[in-house]
């Protein structure tokens, strides 16, 4: 049989079709896929925007202090809703943290999950990741009620949600770190 490069991606996708057959590495490429095609978060357009209904909202923090979500109040924010088990979650969580090594004194961050102690804690470890994760302990605030995960809101120092983005998304990009620059200089 001669190999050309028809027959060598059919291989190659036969191969990656199998693999997600397959329950132990279906999450694994899953993640590598969703990195691969991540794109930036776009920007919700100024008139589409909508404002944090209530700042009441008690977070206990599982790495870090616990907090109320209105010492955030008049600050940029960054939520992030995730879980270790999700593997959109756990691509995007590479360039979050990169961000967050960047902006942790600038922005308040937000790692909220339901995921328990021990799982989380392994999951973070190994992973080298020290971003703060907190677990909601009231109701969530409007509009960050049923939603999917990965989701993520960028928040502005005036309340508006400047970025709502459901699902993966590289948030080391150039466009978001514009982003999160001109929302602190407002």
């Amino acid at each position: 049989m001669k190999f050309n490069k028809k027959n060598i991606s059919n291989i190659v996708f036969a191969i990656v079709l199998v693999l997600f057959f397959i329950p132990n590495t279906r999450g694994m490429m899953q993640i590598f896929l969703t990195r691969i095609f991540s794109f930036s978060p776009g920007i919700v357009e100024v008139d589409k925007r909508t404002q944090v209904a209530s700042y009441n909202w008690k977070l206990h923090g599982v790495n870090t202090t616990s907090i109320n979500f209105d010492t955030a109040k008049d600050k940029v924010v960054l939520i992030n809703y995730w879980a270790t088990w999700c593997p959109p979650c756990i691509a995007e969580m590479p360039s979050l943290q990169k961000l967050y090594n960047d902006y942790k004194d600038k922005v308040v961050f937000l790692f909220v999950t339901t995921d328990d102690d021990p799982e989380l804690h392994k999951f973070m470890n190994n992973k080298n990741y020290d971003f703060p994760v907190y677990r909601s302990l009231s109701e969530l605030p409007k509009p960050f009620v049923n939603n999917p995960i990965p989701q993520t809101y960028i928040i502005s120092k005036k309340g508006d949600i400047v970025i709502d983005k459901t699902n993966a998304a590289n948030w080391n990009s150039s466009k978001v770190r514009e982003t999160i620059d001109r929302l602190l200089l407002e």
